[in-house]
């Protein structure tokens, strides 16, 4: 069983334009009290094809991790997009939230997000060059794919478990708000895109699991 159970995100400012900041409210659980911090990571695949096209957005260090539930906002700057081939700026692409406890991740969001022009006439007619700042995302918040992977929250209770659960210090580091008395929900997942819809999921999801206790 986890110790950390993500109950709700809601992704913020959504549709947006292309440079503007993600947002994401991220409530959680803890059934028992952690002695490191989680990491939080947002990741933005550039291309279906080549994983270094991939851009770490923000990675932020998120506790202290007691008993209760919480919820905290993360905010991380638009993807560069000199550092993706003009192609892939438009069309659909995949948005990635990860959690990971001592350098272990244990759950990963998946979300499809479609760049296009917010204007019909540049949507029928694109310019021969990219035009960013009219491209508009849409993460498609109601759709996330969900993978669970089981991990040891307690290593140091295990035989070898020694100093492994050194915490890098790199990513800053957030406070949650603690939230009292709130209502738990374990919303349903609608299904997932098919493979045949779009293949750039699938690519970066090699080992999938869907749970139905986590939505958008």
């Amino acid at each position: 069983m986890s110790a950390v159970n993500i109950t709700n995100v809601t992704v913020l400012d959504n549709p947006a334009a292309f440079l503007n900041p993600f947002q994401f409210e991220i409530s959680y659980e803890c059934l028992t009290p952690l002695k490191d911090d989680l990491e939080w990571k947002l990741t933005y695949v550039g291309s279906a094809e080549d994983e270094t096209y991939d851009q770490l957005l923000e990675s932020v260090l998120v506790g202290p991790v007691n008993v209760g539930n919480y919820r905290f906002v993360l905010q991380a700057d638009p993807p560069d997009p000199s550092k993706i081939r003009e192609e892939d700026i438009t069309g659909v692409t995949v948005l990635l939230l990860t959690c990971s406890y001592m350098g272990q991740e244990f759950i990963r969001v998946g979300y499809y997000v479609n760049n296009d022009y917010d204007d019909e006439q540049l949507r029928e007619e694109p310019p021969p060059k990219v035009q960013i700042d009219r491209i508009q995302r849409n993460i498609l918040a109601d759709k996330p794919r969900v993978t669970k992977f089981p991990i040891n929250f307690h290593p140091e209770n295990s035989e070898d478990g020694g100093d492994q659960g050194e915490q890098q210090s790199s990513p800053p580091h957030h406070s949650a708000e603690t939230i009292n008395n709130e209502e738990e929900g374990n919303l349903q997942l609608p299904p997932s895109p098919s493979a045949a819809e779009d293949p750039s999921l699938d690519a970066i999801d090699s080992e999938p699991q869907p749970s139905p206790s986590v939505t958008a």
